[in-house]
């Protein structure tokens, strides 16, 4: 059995190809069952974010679920016309194979391909994921023991690595150095100047810290409406900055223009209304929207763009440290679920070598006992003799074969072990039971109940 996985993620295709390919729970649902109804394709489970879609599959055909799944992309998710200027399909995705697709998912769990690394929210988005397919029956025991996997080694590296300890974006560092101010935000009011992509992010950052109260301001009123709307903010226009700074606990501008939006005068009239409670601010713009005259003023924290981006910057080297840490333990989980993998190719030949020396057993002793003048006793007594002398010749080798394939050359042995056998010979002893055996699978395992403590569960928006 075969482990495919062909996907594209911001490594791989810009976004508007990305969001081409990405469907509703509902349109991927439709798409799933058809994908399974196709021989060569067993299990399924689909991931579908923002930054990324990929499907993983099991498949004992793998040319023929290569191009299934190339046209699962572009007919189901992509409703069979091209993304926007997209070019060849093949240029924007990638597939992986085997104990590479192993590995990619393990560091998607792990946010070690994430867009910032050490970004816990797609794991989240996975759990959601290997959830859905269980609901839907597309999930086996291979996947399941893979995606269960990842979420372990997914702990492991939160636990034994200091990879998430600290933000790396521009966004993320100015709401956790006002947490570091604040301690809880929660009842703290902020003033967003500006509405562009950075307002945006630091509003999602603040929503998820518990600040609720939140106000953007700009020069156009229409675009501060409709960034507000998708945050139960307020919009406003810069003429209301002076009665804004009055209440506003956090200041984050970034915003065009000549000249600074807020100079230390004005700021000052606001720390006196405010009776010199803290104010702090952050200024993101350039050209410079703070005046820097008001870091000179008590109670006002002011960082500009350089300070931020200095701090995020020694944050991300930091987790690029980490994460060789992290590879370090992956790689230890993906050797382990390799051993389990080979293991499963040595139950089929254990069974199959088990049938053919019963089959011989059954032939010989049929034939020697037609030609024997034996009690039933003592048929009884020959019969359960032979089957001693088979369990115990074969005792041996296969308690062998099943440690071995746990081993670096497990797969190697399994195959040695057949060709020594002739298992694959159809005209070697006992062959006659092989047709018996032909369908012969795993029993699917029912999947682990996944706890909310398996994993730090973040926020799983998609």
């Amino acid at each position: 059995m075969k482990i495919l996985l062909l996907g594209m993620s911001h490594r791989s295709a810009p976004v508007e190809i990305r969001e081409h390919y990405a469907a509703e729970d509902s349109v991927a649902e439709a798409a799933l069952r058809r994908l399974a109804e196709h021989p060569e394709i067993g299990e399924i489970v689909l991931i579908s974010t923002c930054n990324r879609v990929e499907v993983v599959v099991t498949t004992q055909s793998p040319e023929e679920a290569r191009s299934r799944l190339k046209h699962f992309f572009r007919e189901e998710l992509g409703g069979g016309t091209p993304a926007p200027g997209e070019g060849a399909f093949d240029d924007h995705s990638y597939l992986h194979a085997d104990q590479e697709a192993v590995g990619h998912v393990f560091r998607v769990a792990s946010a070690i391909d994430s867009m910032v690394v050490g970004e816990p929210q797609i794991l989240g988005q996975m759990k959601d994921a290997y959830r859905a397919s269980i609901e839907l029956g597309t999930c086996g025991p291979i996947l399941s023991r893979l995606f269960q996997k990842a979420f372990a080694t997914a702990k492991r590296v939160k636990n034994e690595t200091r990879i998430a300890q600290r933000p790396v974006s521009v966004a993320r560092v100015a709401v956790e150095l006002a947490r570091q101010i604040f301690e809880d935000l929660s009842d703290k009011k902020a003033l967003m100047i500006g509405a562009g992509e950075m307002i945006e992010a630091a509003l999602f950052a603040l929503q998820r810290e518990g600040l609720d109260s939140l106000r953007v301001a700009n020069r156009t009123r229409t675009r501060a409406e409709e960034l507000a709307a998708r945050f139960g903010a307020t919009a406003h226009g810069l003429e209301d900055l002076d009665a804004l700074l009055k209440d506003s606990d956090i200041v984050l501008s970034c915003i065009g223009g000549q000249g600074h939006v807020l100079d230390a005068a004005r700021v000052a009239r606001a720390l006196s209304a405010r009776r010199n409670h803290p104010v702090f601010l952050i200024d993101i713009g350039v050209p410079r929207n703070i005046d820097p005259a008001v870091d000179d003023l008590d109670s006002a924290y002011l960082y500009d763009i350089d300070d931020i981006q200095g701090i995020a910057f020694s944050n991300e080297k930091e987790r690029r440290r980490e994460a060789s840490l992290a590879e370090t333990i992956i790689l230890e989980e993906q050797e382990r679920l390799a051993g389990w993998m080979v293991s499963l190719r040595a139950v089929p030949t254990i069974r199959h070598l088990r049938a053919r020396a019963e089959a011989v057993r059954q032939a010989e002793l049929g034939s020697s006992l037609s030609k024997m003048d034996l009690s039933d006793a003592q048929a009884k007594r020959v019969e359960a003799l032979t089957r001693s002398i088979v369990n115990k010749i074969l005792h041996r080798p296969l308690a062998r074969l099943g440690a071995q394939t746990e081993q670096d050359q497990g797969l190697a042995v399994v195959e040695e072990a057949r060709a020594l056998f002739g298992l694959d010979d159809s005209d070697a002893p006992g062959a006659e039971v092989d047709s018996e055996l032909g369908a012969s699978e795993l029993e699917p395992v029912p999947p682990k109940t996944l706890k909310d403590d398996d994993v730090d569960e973040v926020g799983s928006a998609r």
